[in-house]
């Protein structure tokens, strides 16, 4: 196995995982925190409990749905990065979401009052809303991505582990502890830990940039 390959694959997946659910889960986030209303309520609830949601679960419906006989059997997903890709951003969505909402609802209310007063439209006082909340949306990627690149159960569900095509970091190191092989598996475990400090570390200094530039 060319553990280099498998950990490219672990990092593509997971970073065009991310990058859905950044795209998805950040509107989404904007509108639980700066809304107040019975439906905003009961989603931003479902959000919450998305971030419970078990892996596994996610990783057998996905299949369900991409199987031969599913709704989505046609496009021929199922065991493929795709296929992957679609799991970890169901996964991610609602931790994106509900950390962004937590950073959006944050913002104090008296900062948007003052910009409906200048005349400022709900765009640009969402944008106003994610700028105040940038912190939090650094942390809210950060969250996403560890979710989905440490996520064993979906991706080998729906992807197949399957040697220099779907096999990823965890998957990898699923299979080498079967078959006692603890030695590859230390060091994929080594890798995938330093990749999440890594990231996790360079978010920081993005904060640390952003809170210097702020008192500049």
């Amino acid at each position: 196995m060319d553990v280099w390959a498998v950990v490219a694959t672990s990092l593509r997946v997971s970073v065009v995982a991310v990058a859905i659910a950044v795209l998805a889960g950040v509107p989404a986030g904007l509108y639980l925190g700066m809304r107040r209303s019975v439906v905003r309520n009961a989603l931003l609830v479902l959000a919450n409990a998305g971030m419970g949601l078990p892996p596994v679960v996610v990783g057998l419906v996905t299949a369900m749905a991409l199987s031969r006989r599913g709704p989505l059997g046609s496009l021929d997903l199922l065991y493929t990065r795709p296929a992957m890709v679609i799991a970890q951003v169901i996964i991610a969505v609602p931790v994106v979401a509900a950390v962004t909402a937590a950073a959006a609802a944050s913002v104090p209310f008296e900062l948007r009052l003052q910009a409906r007063s200048l005349g400022a439209s709900q765009l640009h006082e969402a944008m106003l809303v994610l700028k105040e909340a940038r912190m939090g949306l650094v942390a809210a990627v950060a969250a996403g991505f560890g979710a989905v690149i440490s996520e064993v159960g979906a991706v080998m569900m729906v992807g197949g582990n399957l040697e220099g095509s779907t096999r990823v970091m965890t998957t990898a190191i699923v299979q080498y502890t079967r078959m006692g092989r603890y030695g590859p598996a230390l060091a994929l475990s080594a890798v995938l830990l330093a990749l999440i400090v890594v990231v996790n570390t360079v978010l920081a200094q993005v904060q640390r940039s952003a809170e210097r530039f702020e008192r500049s």
